[in-house]
């Protein structure tokens, strides 16, 4: 009897150790999620967590346990498509990839459906396209910027829209639901029907869809956005502001990107900072192992826009929580699994790439703050195709070989006879892309991209410039070979390289003012502020050159229509 109560009262323990083992298991899965919750309460509860102040948690983070993909404190998983990023990689016509797939039997775009409705009529769908973009606005501030932008050369209209110029033909046809970007703002309280599905062709619809969107339906033929559109500048905005949900290794390149998604699912590409703005490029550097730098993707984006190009994709800087806004959103285990602490106790990590991706070359922060670069994405592929074309004056990208164009005097003669280069606007589009690079220094421009719903006869998307910027005090002229070879130019260029050439709308002022508008400002130092108006003069001596040995109708291309009054290769008062 003594042995049956003995074992009895036995089995009871093992069960109620047991149950204390489950109960302390349950607490400690569970103590991430309440710190977390903690967090934000503090923080002040408002929509977005994402708070830049220091962390405390550098501290303990290295006693935390590893977490499994399986781990209930990570975050969900979104559904919505990856949308694709920018490569520097040939294969770039491949769309992201990333942990966060759409699944292989869902819609290629969740957000946009088809369903049968009358179509309006072909005006009010291009004033609808307009208004997404952007009207016309006068520059915010006054100075030189403002003055410049109400410059006759930066009115100059653009041809009337067709559905064929535009890159996507919005319509009945096509409705966007906010719902599957669960933004609250774009809920209607409490009408299902009105909430299902926002037509596109109201204004009203079209002014609640999230900044990125309406990005994407300003772009046409001409320009990836209109001059001094008001969607641009709240999207740089929401770059800067917006929370980040989930984090991404970008897959191929050669250093380490991030795909960022946000609150209202924008995407944008991030480049961590590398290099201080004070450092330059090694000169034992070869151009293809040099560093891609955060304020050369930022600083691109300001120039060519004062040149009115309008053909780089919105880029702004944030100052980033390496904690919470990567690690602790981040589903990548491989990228998670690179984090760890200093000797210095600053948060660190150095993702997977072919190069600078290890211990001695990591990324660590003041103790988990980092500077970067985020991009906003084009389109998905899905929706708008895009072609990756070779650059004809690529470089050998060898140590000891030379590319053909270094060493044949008369390439351009061949390159002229070579589609899509013998006819319509693409070989004045790599003189613009030429003069761009020339002025930021950049020598990897192996290749570019087109939208290929608008053929051969559209502009060149000038993507990828984080290895600008990188000398200030080195003038790399073999940039220029392919202006010196070919000697032509867009009149329209042509003029505003002299506009930016006198002394009330230098160059390095523009930018300066403009680049103060980021919050990482200053973007660049005065040195390289200085190399930009250099440069510039330097561009205008190879054109001259052009223009003495070749006559000026030969070397200029009018662009512009009706032509002012007065000679036209001439900015009065400029160089």
């Amino acid at each position: 009897m003594m042995k049956m109560i003995l074992f009895r009262k036995f089995r009871v323990l093992i069960l109620m150790v047991f149950l204390i083992a489950c109960t302390m298991h349950i607490m400690i899965d569970l103590l991430p999620k309440l710190e977390k919750r903690a967090a934000g309460s503090n923080s002040g509860g408002g929509d977005c967590t994402c708070a830049n102040s220091p962390s405390e948690e550098p501290r303990n983070w290295a006693k935390q346990r590893a977490r499994s993909a399986a781990d209930p404190g990570w975050p969900n998983k979104h559904t919505l498509r990856i949308l694709q990023d920018f490569s520097n990689e040939p294969n770039s016509n491949l769309t992201s990839q990333s942990l966060e797939k759409v699944p292989v039997n869902g819609d290629k775009a969740e957000p946009f459906k088809r369903v049968k409705a009358v179509a309006p009529g072909p005006e009010s769908q291009r004033n609808l396209i307009k208004d997404a973009s952007g009207g016309k606005q006068p520059a915010q501030g006054a100075g030189r910027l403002s003055a410049l932008y109400e410059h006759p050369l930066y009115k100059t209209e653009l041809p009337p829209l067709t559905d064929d110029d535009t890159l996507f033909n919005v319509n009945a046809d096509i409705r966007f639901y906010p719902k599957t970007a669960g933004n609250q703002e774009w809920h209607n309280d409490g009408n299902e029907e009105e909430e299902e599905a926002y037509s596109p062709t109201r204004e009203v619809a079209a002014e609640s869809y999230p900044n990125w969107l309406r990005f994407h339906l300003g772009v046409s033929r001409y320009e990836l956005y209109s001059r001094h559109s008001p969607v641009v500048e709240a999207l740089l905005k929401n770059l800067q502001t917006q929370r980040i949900t989930s984090v991404a290794m970008k897959s191929g390149g050669t250093q380490l990107k991030l795909i960022m998604t946000f609150q209202n699912y924008g995407q944008a590409l991030f480049k961590p900072m590398k290099q201080t703005r004070e450092q330059e490029t090694p000169p034992d550097f070869f151009y293809f192992s040099d560093f891609e730098r955060h304020n050369a993707e930022i600083a691109a984006f300001h120039l060519d826009r004062i040149l009115d190009f309008r053909r780089v994709p919105p880029v702004a800087g944030r100052l980033v929580n390496m904690t919470r806004e990567i690690r602790d959103v981040t589903r990548d285990k491989k990228l998670w699994r690179t984090f760890f602490i200093s000797p210095a106790n600053n948060v660190c990590f150095y993702g997977e790439c072919s190069y600078y991706c290890s211990t001695e070359h990591a990324l660590c922060g003041k103790p988990d703050q980092i500077e970067g670069s985020l991009a906003a994405f084009l389109p998905d592929l899905s929706l708008a195709k895009r072609k990756t074309w070779r650059n004809p004056w690529r470089r050998s990208y060898h140590k000891r070989k030379k590319a053909e164009w270094e060493v044949d005097p008369d390439y351009c003669d061949e390159v002229k006879q070579t589609p899509p280069y013998d006819h319509g606007t693409r070989l004045l589009d790599i003189m613009d892309m030429t003069i761009f690079d020339f002025l930021m220094g950049n020598m990897d421009r192996h290749h570019y991209e087109t939208f290929e719903k608008f053929g051969n006869e559209t502009f060149i998307i000038h993507l990828d410039n984080g290895r600008g910027f990188g000398k200030h005090s080195h003038d790399e002229m073999s940039i220029l070979v392919p202006l010196s070879q070919c000697c032509r130019v867009r009149r329209s260029t042509y003029l505003r390289l002299q506009l930016l050439a006198k002394e009330e709308y230098r160059l390095s002022s523009l930018m300066e003012e403009s680049l103060v508008r980021d919050r990482l400002a200053p973007v660049l130092i005065g040195p390289h502020l200085q190399a930009l108006d250099r440069r510039l003069r330097l561009v205008l001596d190879v054109l001259a050159e052009c223009v003495d040995k070749e006559g000026l109708a030969t070397v200029v291309e009018d662009d512009l229509e009706p032509r002012p009054a007065g000679p036209f290769h001439q900015v009065p008062g400029a160089r």
